[in-house]
């Protein structure tokens, strides 16, 4: 079967076509395997925008267009949308060289992600267990690590493949072909059968293995059953605020489910067993609307994300043991996350804090969150110490208590 970008296949369109439009200030605001989950431009922050992009693309990827056609669509979207100052604009060279980053990497790795899938069918495995690396010999500059890479050929699970499996940087040829065993005997032989030396040497500038560009250490479509909360989550925290709300704005219709599931999951646990092991859970983002809010009135966020850790709850469950109908009820925490979208958001001015007041059938529900706050949290089994923002307690009040011309400033949601 022939395979290229002129001739699109199942897997390369259903890989791209599972993608989430996510909006992005700078090409790494998301990186690695995080692109297997997420269609990015970096610039592109509107919604529209950014959807008629990814039809662009699509539309590349589908009907097999070549890059001048994909050059015109977006001359014409650029010019609907208005969309300025985005890297490469107002000259004929920067015009031609975003374009073409934009078109060759999306049909670069949707290709390289089909391949995989289709490469990790286990009835194909049973045939084709090892993989060889494919040097493009048409390339005018050929990088001289890919090019010594050439021919290699490994079992499908060898480390080597989890970083090196192609596209391996910006502009890059190379490709995977898997073979049959026969072919792995052939390279005993030839001595190519096992990675030069040093292949997994980190190169300090990019922090990526020797000969690949920095955030290409990944293999395209490996990643794409892996929970994009995940991925999200560990995003979340490293986004300045503006960025990360505008993101999570798209993102909350499809990932509320994921993100109310881990949280009732972690209050059950803390409930039953009365313990905290260290564990945090997203519960919500910062409205972007908020963030300018607060910090046109002198209190710039770092991050969007809002964070609960087991240590505040358990000790608001203690305390709704003793002190019953001042305290939230454990089905609130339960769904926190949803109460908090629906909120009305408030600054504390007395503590510096952002807090959430929703209605309840016994009064005013109220969550207190500290920002800008510096501590860990365990995600995953590990341990992160981060700046951000931190539920810390939690209550039932009477709704006079939160009336604005008190200590209480209602936000901009």
């Amino acid at each position: 079967m022939k395979f290229g970008f002129g001739t699109p296949f199942e897997e390369q369109l259903d890989f791209f076509r599972q993608k989430l439009n996510l909006p992005t200030e700078r090409w790494n605001d998301i990186t690695l395997a995080a692109h297997d989950r997420a269609f990015i431009v970096a610039g592109a922050m509107k919604a529209d925008l950014l959807a008629d992009l990814r039809g662009a693309v699509d539309k590349a990827i589908a009907s097999g267009t070549g890059l001048e056609a994909f050059r015109k669509d977006f001359k014409a979207i650029v010019a609907k949308h208005g969309w300025t100052g985005w890297t490469g604009e107002g000259t004929a060279a920067g015009e031609a060289w975003r374009t073409k980053v934009i078109y060759q990497t999306n049909m670069a790795m949707s290709y390289e992600a089909g391949r995989y899938r289709q490469h990790m069918d286990p009835e194909f495995l049973k045939t084709r267990p090892y993989w060889q690396y494919i040097h493009d010999d048409s390339v005018m500059h050929p990088r001289p690590l890919h090019l010594a890479w050439n021919g290699l050929v490994l079992p499908y699970d060898h480390p080597f493949w989890k970083t090196h499996r192609p596209k391996n940087g910006w502009g890059c040829h190379c490709t995977v072909f898997a073979v049959r065993k026969s072919e792995y005997e052939k390279a005993k032989i030839t001595g190519k059968s096992d990675p030069p030396v040093g292949w997994n040497t980190i190169d300090p500038k990019s922090g990526t293995p020797i000969g690949i560009d920095k955030g290409f250490d990944y293999a395209p479509g490996a990643s794409v059953h892996k929970p994009l909360k995940d991925f999200i989550d560990q995003k979340l925290i490293k986004l300045d605020a503006p960025i990360g709300a505008a993101m999570w704005e798209v993102l909350q219709p499809v990932m509320a489910r994921e993100m109310g599931v881990a949280v009732s999951a972690m209050v059950a646990t803390t409930a039953e067993t009365m313990q905290a092991a260290g564990n945090a859970a997203l519960v919500g983002v910062v409205a972007p609307e908020t963030v300018k809010d607060l910090a046109i009135r002198g209190v710039p966020l770092e991050t969007a994300d809002i964070w609960l850790r087991d240590a505040e709850l358990l000790h608001a469950l203690r305390q709704t043991k003793d002190a019953r109908g001042a305290t939230l009820p454990l089905d609130v925490w339960q769904q926190l996350p949803s109460y908090l979208a629906d909120a009305t958001p408030y600054l504390d001015t007395h503590d510096t804090a952002l807090v959430y007041a929703f209605d309840l059938p016994d009064g005013v529900g109220k969550v207190l969150v500290r920002v800008n706050y510096g501590d860990k949290v365990k995600q995953a089994g590990k341990r992160t110490r981060l700046t951000s923002n931190f539920v810390r307690t939690g209550g039932v009040i009477e709704a006079k208590n939160i009336e604005v011309g008190t200590q209480y400033v209602e936000l901009v949601k």
